[in-house]
């Protein structure tokens, strides 16, 4: 809406992770820097704690984005793996099916298959998310499969990103073991105030912004204090100042501006009643959104009764209810693409969200199915920091190596939302992993 008023070519301060708009500053650079090293020298476990919004999942697609074409990644994005689940969802990415196994043999088959990929040159990278809600014994199995190694090379390196809970798990004696042998940790710290000047900045910048610096100093010391140095609210209200000041007609953002994105929020401290009572409102109508979208997944859509007949048509046979929106189309055809379709194919998960509404999913699947087609859209539930959402998915591959391929055939405007590679087994136990009534 703003755009063309600010000269910018694109929305600045969007919260989903766009790899173009990286800010190297914060220390962020700088660690980026230091997983690479510790990755390329196959340096164990690592460790990055950071709070909600701080910019841990940029920082993981950063990653991603730059290690070598020889490092495969998996990402395990379901933390309430149980302690076998996280070695069959490990697995079932590297295009396994150990199901049938027991646990032990199924961890001989991965320790082959990892020493196969190992004698080609190849090394594998779990990153795992939202590691503060594993459960103690899955650490410990984190531990145990850190130990699949050569005489000289770890087969199976792990990245753990968590917030600052994760730490006081791993001082709990029960997984001292997992804790010794973590060899690099690195904690994204809040930005300064001068930190979040320049991040504003560096942003606006990034999509085509040519002008003086239009962040007033008081707007500054407002979104940094209502932010506490997080990146993600610093988005959320530095959008929301750029749109005041919109419509207010002004190209510098004033203190005016920055106090009204505040109030917008909900940040401030201290609120009327009344808006919190609106915002509850609003959570619960998209909440609800959510679930409705959630039961289509999980059954076929219901259609009204006929009106009563005056007199008994003769017996036919009834044909099972069809889906009718498009978003559940997507999500019949999803279900049984997940219950059919091989553990290895490969797909690429391009958006996760926890907009629920009905509108803005099937608009984010006409825009994926711009590609080929909206048939090889698939949406399914997921959880994103223990909240109900939906990924979107675009492709069917049959290997690792077609996915990649597509991946980089990709318009640039899918590209840009950095897609990952999952497999068809990988999202089969996510899905086996969440609250009942939500998967599959």
């Amino acid at each position: 809406m703003y755009c063309d008023f600010f000269g910018l070519s694109a929305p600045p301060f969007k919260i989903t992770p766009n790899l173009d708009l990286f800010y190297a500053g914060g220390k962020r650079g700088a660690i980026l820097d230091a997983l690479l090293y510790a990755v390329t020298s196959n340096e164990g476990i690592v460790k990055v704690v950071g709070e909600v919004g701080s910019g841990k999942t940029m920082l993981c697609r950063m990653l991603e984005s730059r290690l070598p074409e020889t490092v495969e990644t998996i990402y395990i994005a379901t933390p309430s793996l149980s302690r076998d689940e996280i070695l069959y969802a490990i697995a079932d990415e590297l295009g396994l099916d150990l199901h049938e196994l027991r646990a032990a043999q199924a961890l001989r088959r991965l320790q082959e298959h990892l020493i196969g990929k190992y004698a080609q040159g190849r090394q594998v990278v779990v990153f795992i998310d939202e590691a503060q809600a594993m459960p103690l014994d899955t650490l410990e199995e984190i531990r145990l499969l850190s130990n699949l190694e050569t005489g000289t090379h770890k087969l199976l390196q792990m990245i753990l990103f968590g917030q600052p809970e994760l730490d006081l798990h791993l001082r709990q004696s029960q997984i001292r073991q997992l804790r010794e042998r973590i060899t690099h940790s690195f904690d994204l710290a809040p930005l300064a105030a001068p930190e979040i000047r320049d991040y504003l900045m560096f942003r606006l910048r990034a999509v085509g912004y040519r002008g003086p610096d239009i962040f007033s100093e008081a707007a500054i010391g407002l979104i940094a204090r209502a932010s506490a140095g997080l990146i993600r609210r610093a988005n959320i209200l530095a959008d929301k100042a750029l749109l005041a000041a919109f419509a207010d007609n002004s190209h510098e953002i004033r203190k005016d501006h920055a106090q009204a994105a505040i109030r917008d929020s909900g940040l401030k401290p201290g609120r009327p009643w009344k808006k919190v009572l609106l915002a509850a409102a609003a959570l619960a109508g998209l909440l609800a959104a959510s679930a409705a979208a959630f039961n289509a997944f999980h059954a076929p859509a219901k259609i009204a009764p006929p009106p009563p007949r005056p007199a008994p048509a003769p017996k036919t046979e009834t044909a099972p209810p069809q889906p009718r929106t498009l978003l559940e189309k997507r999500l019949a055809a999803t279900k049984k693409w997940l219950a059919e379709e091989d553990a290895g194919h490969y797909t690429l998960q391009a958006i996760a969200t926890t907009n629920g509404s009905q509108e803005f999913l099937e608009r984010s699947i006409q825009e994926l199915g711009r590609v080929s087609g909206e048939d090889d859209v698939y949406i399914y539930p997921t959880l994103i920091q223990k909240k109900s959402g939906f990924s979107l998915a675009y492709g069917n591959f049959g290997s690792r190596a077609q996915a990649r391929e597509a991946l980089s055939r990709l318009p640039a405007a899918i590209q840009a939302k950095h897609p990952l590679l999952r497999s068809v087994g990988g999202i089969r136990a996510e899905q086996k992993t969440l609250p009942e009534g939500r998967s599959q």
